[in-house]
């Protein structure tokens, strides 16, 4: 049981090193090395769970997303109004990128650079299924607009990752009144006007 738990721990300590190094260095200034040395293992380690940096980067980025979509949609049910669902959905993914930065920044980095390969890209957004289904069901009762979900992504969930990278950059301190703001921006960005 404790070989196990040192496994889990070697595996976390190089996850968590990912996400640090990719965060302050990118991709492709992040080397086996580096990731190794920053989780206190040797860099032959790295190949006891994943194939190669790419692997790795993929796999921290499926697990990231994962956690993610977990916590935005814990309390949301499909039987909710749109308007409800969206509101909930979106301020749990608020909460989430403002408080998980760490984790927020390095999905950031992952869904607006060529770094994950397709294949895990699709897994990643097939976590996000809840938020789709309800914008089509949205589209479908006439009360979300008739656009591409790329869109509705871009007007409502994209601005949170700024506000993030502005909260720490110390520019923006984001107050409870800025997150109802912004969430009323987002839901009248893609609500439809009769």
């Amino acid at each position: 049981m404790a070989k196990l738990q040192k496994s889990i721990e070697k595996r976390d300590a190089l996850v968590q090193a990912t996400i640090d190094l990719v965060n302050n260095h990118g991709f492709h200034a992040t080397p086996i090395s580096k990731i190794a040395k920053l989780a206190s293992v040797s860099p032959a380690t790295i190949y006891l769970y994943f194939d190669n940096k790419q692997d790795l980067v993929n796999k921290v980025y499926v697990e990231v997303k994962a956690t993610f979509t977990d916590y935005a949609f814990k309390t949301y049910s499909p039987t909710m109004p749109v308007a409800e669902g969206f509101e909930l959905i979106w301020k749990r993914i608020a909460d989430f990128k403002l408080n998980q930065c760490r984790e927020s920044l390095f999905l950031a980095q992952c869904d607006n650079a060529p770094i994950i390969d397709e294949t895990s890209r699709q897994e990643g957004i097939s976590h996000l299924k809840p938020l789709l289904d309800l914008w089509q069901r949205g589209k479908t009762e006439g009360v979300i607009n008739p656009v591409s979900d790329f869109l509705l992504y871009a007007y409502t969930i994209n601005p949170l990752s700024f506000l993030m990278i502005m909260q720490q950059r110390g520019v923006f301190k984001i107050e409870k009144s800025h997150i109802e703001e912004a969430f009323q921006a987002a839901w009248n960005s893609i609500k439809k006007v009769n």
